[in-house]
């Protein structure tokens, strides 16, 4: 089999739909983990266009970057799932955001 070559503009129209999708997710949910998993889907719809982009030009610089932001991004998923965890835990066993009122006395 030959190496298929999906066109640059393909891949930014399916990384455009997935950031889309997220920002979405980020603007009419109300629960923390639905906000939090729509953050995700924006922050690999970047990777599919920097590795997309870098693929199209022939250079590695935005796959080293894709590798570097999903590091940081397992970091961030381990960190941030705890505190959800933890809110959970301490406040009314809930993730919604309305009724997280954590800097009000």
């Amino acid at each position: 089999m030959g190496d298929m070559v999906v066109p640059l503009s393909r891949c930014l129209l399916v990384s455009a739909l997935l950031f889309s999708i997220g920002v979405v997710g980020v603007i009419t949910r109300r629960n923390t983990l639905v906000i939090y998993m729509s953050v995700e889907l924006m922050l690999n719809a970047v990777n599919l266009s920097l590795v997309a982009f870098s693929r199209h030009l022939h250079q590695l610089d935005g796959q080293v970057m894709a590798l570097f932001v999903m590091t940081v991004a397992a970091a961030e998923v381990s960190v941030g799932l705890g505190l959800i965890v933890a809110i959970f835990r301490n406040r009314e066993h809930t993730v919604d955001v309305d009724s997280m009122n954590v800097m009000k006395w």
